[in-house]
Formats: structure tokens, C-alpha cells, sequence
């Protein structure tokens, strides 16, 4: 038997393809560039929070994760209704899309952008309108504002955006938000918002068209746009992917519907008590993600030395423009070498990682490169 009684919806939904693992080769250390992990190891009073949170695992964990919830709303200047934690941003995302698409509404997002877009919103059943990036990889937002119509449910941005890692800047976003209906729902998607504070994207972002400009203030944009759900998560600068702590901070109206959606326990004792020490340590997570941006930024300019098409990144990642046989040809290069990368079609994204696992990458570009024009 194998025709089940499942939803409609499910045969035009992809489902998610995880990071592809390295291969093991002889004489080489091999490294997972593919899953934007953080490779750093995690700081000691953060492993100590796991473990002491371990010992009862009979026990639910705090439904509510009150003590991080309290925690997350001091640190963002924000009343406590105003939040709301999750099994990473993921789950927040998923109860956004529960709680505002249907089949008969429409889902407005960048593309690419992050995988999970198209999946939970086709599953929802809604019709998805992706508007491709501009040619430097960022939002076009005068063609998302455009494709919003009355029967737009959910409109999704990314910053930065995962994966060509451009940031949004606040005039863009202002621009853009006045063209929003107020009751219709936006999110703003930050997992990677630490990593970008001054990356080569945000530098950039200040400078282009000669004008000035900044990131999206988010505590200015909550205070401007009732309709706005920020998502953030502890799984990427924080170092807290395997433990799925994430949250989302919006307009008290948006918490009470999202907290229907999503699953009770969700985020386990270890998380939230990881989640809480993590924050309390910010200003060594910001140093360590400054580490990352650094590696980022000097091997971004490394693979434009040899000819590679690489826009500036606010993310823990580059991303590499090519031609869907190149990007194939790339990455099956860089497995050739212990090294996995993502492939996603019509380019290449690639994690930073350890200063030796960043060094052989160039080199399987360098060689690449010459290939490529030989």
C-alpha cells in the first residue's frame, strides 16, 4: 500500500535537504562547511549549564521558559508578552506560517533565501510568489511590495540573507514597510544578525549609492510596525544549534496567536538553561562571532583575488556565484579534498570553519579557477 490519505499539498513540497557531510580522505582532516555551524568550541559555562540541566530528564522543562523568556525581553527592551521561545527560529517560523496561510493565500519572499521558505509555506497550501534577488544577491523589495495583494497572508525577509548574506538597511526596510498593509504580518528573519556588525556588508550597505546607511534598528522597527515578528536564534553565533533554542519578539497580539501553534516543551531544559547562560555572556559570543566575521571577510576577498563573483556577507558564510554545472563541479572538487559545501544550484555557499579547512578551500578554487579559464 502507498497511496495514503495525506494532504494535497504534500506532492509539491520539497522537503528539506540537510547539509551534505565530507567525505573521508586519506591524509586530510575533513570538515562540514555545509550546515552553517559554528565551529568554534563552546564556551566552558555554557557546557556547564547543559550539564547541570541534564539530570532530570524524567522531568518536562518550563512550558513556558520563563527565566529566558524574562531574560530575552530585558535584553531587547521589550515587555515579557512581547516574546516568545521555540525549537530554534525554525519553529517560529513554522507557527508564523500556521497561523497566517491557508490555500487560498499567498506567501511573498526573497529567492534564494532560506530553504525552509518554500517548504512550510507549500505545505501550508498557500500559492508562493518568490522574487528573485537583484544581481548583488540582495532583496528586491519595490518587486516584493509589488507582489503583495489583498490575498497575501505572510511576507518574509531575510537579513542577512542566507544564502548571498546581504544586510537590509533601515531606509530600504522604512521604504518598504510603508507599502505593507498594517494588519498584514512581515518577518523578519535575523539568525545571523550577530555575525554582521561591521562585516564587509554592512560596510557596504552604508556606502552604496553614495548615501549612508544602517542595518535594520530592530527595537526601532518593533516600536514603528505593530505588524513586524523578528525572528532571532542561539543555533548560529551563539553556538547552540544541537540544543534548538530560538525566539521570536513581536506585537503581543502575534505572541498569543503564534503560542498556539507552537508545541508545548519545545525548548528542552538544557536549552533553556544554555540559552540563559549564552546571553548572559553575550559580549564573548559578539567577540567570537567578530572572530568568524573576520575569517569570513579575509576569505571572501581570497576567492575575488581568483576570479570569483563573492558579495559582501553579513552571515557566518559566502557565497559563491555560479552557473548550476559549476556549482555542481565545485563542490564535488571540494569533496574531492574533505570538504563539504553547500550546493545549491546555482551557486555555492560555504560555511566558515577553521582556518585550515578555509585554506584548502582556496586552494580547491585556486585550481578551480584555473580549469575554469584554461
Amino acid at each position: 500500500m502507498t497511496n495514503f490519505r495525506v494532504r494535497r499539498a504534500l506532492a509539491d513540497t520539497p522537503a528539506y535537504r540537510p547539509g551534505r557531510p565530507p567525505a573521508a580522505v586519506e591524509g586530510v582532516t575533513s570538515y562540514k562547511l555545509s550546515s552553517n555551524e559554528n565551529h568554534l568550541e563552546p564556551l566552558a559555562a555554557v557546557v556547564e549549564a547543559v550539564e547541570g540541566a541534564s539530570g532530570a530528564p524524567a522531568l518536562y522543562p518550563d512550558p513556558a521558559a520563563t527565566e529566558l523568556t524574562a531574560a530575552l525581553a530585558d535584553f531587547h527592551g521589550v515587555p515579557v508578552d512581547h516574546v516568545v521561545t521555540s525549537a530554534g527560529s525554525s519553529e517560529s517560523l513554522a507557527a508564523l506560517v500556521g497561523i497566517t496561510l491557508d490555500a487560498e493565500k499567498q506567501v511573498v519572499y526573497p529567492w534564494p533565501s532560506f530553504e525552509m521558505y518554500p517548504q512550510l509555506s507549500s505545505f501550508s497550501g498557500a500559492r508562493q510568489v518568490a522574487v528573485p534577488l537583484t544581481a548583488d544577491g540582495r532583496h528586491d523589495l519595490p518587486a516584493m511590495a509589488q507582489a503583495i495583494t489583498g490575498d497575501t497572508g505572510l511576507v518574509l525577509l531575510c537579513s542577512p540573507n542566507n544564502p548571498t548574506g546581504a544586510v537590509l538597511g533601515q531606509a530600504e526596510f522604512d521604504s518598504f514597510m510603508s507599502q505593507v498593509p498594517e494588519d498584514l504580518i512581515v518577518v523578519l528573519d535575523e539568525a545571523y544578525i550577530e555575525f554582521a556588525d561591521g562585516s564587509e556588508a554592512v560596510s557596504a550597505l552604508r556606502t552604496a549609492d553614495g548615501h549612508p546607511d544602517a542595518p535594520v534598528d530592530m527595537a526601532q522597527a518593533l516600536d514603528t510596525y505593530s505588524n513586524l515578528a523578528v525572528l532571532r536564534t542561539f543555533s548560529k553565533a551563539h553556538g547552540l544549534a544541537g540544543l534548538r533554542v530560538g525566539y521570536t519578539i513581536a506585537h503581543p497580539a502575534i505572541i498569543h496567536e503564534m503560542r498556539k501553534s507552537i508545541a508545548p516543551f519545545s525548548v528542552g531544559a538544557a536549552g533553556q538553561a544554555a540559552g540563559l547562560v549564552s546571553l548572559a555572556l553575550r559580549d564573548e559570543v559578539a567577540v567570537r562571532a567578530k572572530s568568524v566575521g573576520a575569517t569570513r571577510d579575509d576569505l571572501a576577498a581570497r576567492l575575488r583575488g581568483l576570479g570569483f563573483d563573492v558579495p559582501p556577507s553579513g552571515g557566518n558564510f559566502v557565497w559563491l556565484s555560479l552557473g548550476e554545472h559549476e556549482a555542481h563541479a565545485f563542490a564535488e572538487a571540494c569533496l574531492a579534498r574533505g570538504l563539504a559545501v553547500r550546493d545549491l544550484g546555482r551557486g555555492i555557499r560555504v560555511t566558515v570553519g577553521p582556518q585550515e579547512a578555509m585554506d584548502r578551500l582556496v586552494e580547491v578554487a585556486s585550481a578551480f579557477a584555473q580549469e575554469r579559464s584554461a
